[in-house]
């Protein structure tokens, strides 16, 4: 009986169907949540309160999406987007902001309840940090380029779940200057006649155009990700560069042939100007080569690295480890208040840059070196490191089990997890309380109207 009545309720939703909904609360991915026929129902766009009407555009044995048909009853929240573009990265532009840093203090709340670490309920889950001017943050755009079907040259994102591009003439969390460049750029392909790539056919050179913009500096890397080492008329097209796009300092070449998943080939050449952009945070300079991880809000970045010393409060005796350290950014934020810094990160490119970075900053109290955290500290210990106190900025996938084991094995008794993603945070930390408490979670907003959340976590060795 009880799997008739389920088979009867899968045929009570079809593709198509319209029906009002009440939504309940936002997903971790922003989008709006109601319940019809005891079935969860996912709107991208609606809000908390709102009554729409559901049109369901998919459906599955235990959810369906749905889009907003009509809204019968708006959210006092709901505001005017700047941008009509069906695109991510901009999937709570409609949510006014002050709601925007709660949903996020949310989602972490919402991660906790799912994995229910040790003593979760107590947690004290700090008000997010948000942005005086949440819009024109993001120092890096990452726009594939095709051709329209009027033959022109446009540079955008994919239109959410599709794989059609929207060009991008404008979009309101990337630097002005950024876009312009970019427009810029797509003009002179156009005026030169580069081939631009064809995905089904898989043919044509240019492929996607990364602008990268020092916000301290004022200046930006160029590159063109392209199909081939080829690339027709680089001498013109350098020349139309320095010409009208002075602010570039340094353009690049990256060879990713093929219908690669990855946006970005292992060949990396330089055209013109330097191989490298400097940034800064606070007073530390940094050197990012073209494929350096570093984040794409500055501004926030640099209060997420105060918060993250406050947490560390290091002293002038002890050692801090900074594993996933990429160009070494956190570590060398940091390091004027450690006896001494190690780093560890698996990009080789990366280290050199770590390297480079405590030599242009005048550190000699750091080092850094290639491999995987989980295999470096134990290393480390076997050979007598004393590990006072740990940062981990790992990426959305979380910690590595071993490095997780590695931990619980060493137990530094300082502990900073910079998390990216609430739900792997959750998840590691059912682990962790094992041997460390939360003392607090702060939530930072790296992303303005996204729905992606940063926290930097302190944790404190049990007695």
């Amino acid at each position: 009986m009880v799997a008739d009545y389920r088979d009867k309720n899968k045929q009570l939703i079809k593709v198509g169907q319209c029906f009002p909904l009440t939504i309940k609360r936002l997903g971790i991915n922003g989008e709006g949540i109601g319940y019809y026929k005891h079935k969860v129902i996912f709107v991208a766009g609606a809000l908390v309160q709102e009554v729409i009407v559901a049109e369901i555009i998919s459906v599955r044995p235990n959810y369906a999406t749905a889009k907003i048909h009509r809204i019968r009853k708006r959210s006092q929240d709901r505001i005017e987007k700047k941008d009509q573009y069906d695109v991510g990265g901009i999937e709570l532009e409609h949510l006014r902001y002050t709601q925007q840093l709660e949903f996020k203090r949310d989602v972490i709340r919402q991660s906790l309840e799912k994995f229910k670490p040790t003593g979760y309920k107590t947690y004290k889950l700090l008000p997010t940090i948000g942005m005086q001017t949440p819009f024109e943050y993001r120092n890096k755009a990452q726009f594939q380029v095709r051709k329209n079907q009027q033959g022109q040259v446009i540079a955008g994102l994919y239109r959410r779940n599709s794989h059609d591009l929207v060009a991008l003439p404008t979009f309101s969390t990337q630097r002005p200057l950024t876009m312009q460049i970019m427009r810029t750029v797509c003009e002179i392909l156009q005026e030169l006649e580069i081939p631009i790539y064809d995905e089904k056919k898989n043919s044509g050179i240019i492929k996607t155009l990364v602008v990268r913009e020092s916000w301290a500096e004022k200046n930006a890397q160029l590159t063109f990700i392209t199909n081939s080492t080829k690339l027709p008329h680089k001498k013109q097209l350098l020349e139309k560069v320095a010409s009208r796009l002075p602010m570039i300092v340094s353009v690049m070449q990256n060879i990713n042939q093929g219908r690669a998943s990855l946006v970005w080939g292992d060949k990396t050449l330089c055209l013109a100007g330097k191989d490298y952009l400097l940034e800064k945070l606070g007073n530390i300079q940094f050197k990012l080569s073209a494929q350096a991880f570093f984040q794409l809000n500055p501004e926030q970045t640099e209060k997420m690295y105060l918060e993250i010393k406050k947490a560390l409060a290091l002293k002038k005796d002890e050692l801090l480890i900074d594993a996933y350290c990429g160009a070494g950014t956190i570590g060398l934020f940091v390091a004027e208040q450690a006896k001494e810094v190690r780093g560890m990160d698996i990009v080789a490119a990366a280290i050199a840059d770590a390297r480079f970075n405590a030599r242009l900053n005048g550190y000699t109290n750091t080092q850094y070196v290639t491999g995987k955290a989980e295999e470096v500290i134990p290393k480390w210990v076997e050979e007598g490191l004393v590990p006072h106190a740990l940062v981990v900025d790992p990426p959305r996938t979380g910690l590595d089990k071993r490095l997780i084991k590695t931990i619980l094995e060493v137990k530094p008794t300082k502990f900073v997890y910079v998390s990216c993603n609430p739900s792997t945070l959750a998840r590691d930390l059912v682990q962790l309380t094992r041997v460390y408490r939360v003392d607090y979670i702060q939530s930072i907003d790296m992303f303005p109207q996204t729905a992606r959340c940063e926290a930097v976590v302190k944790l404190i060795r049990k007695k």
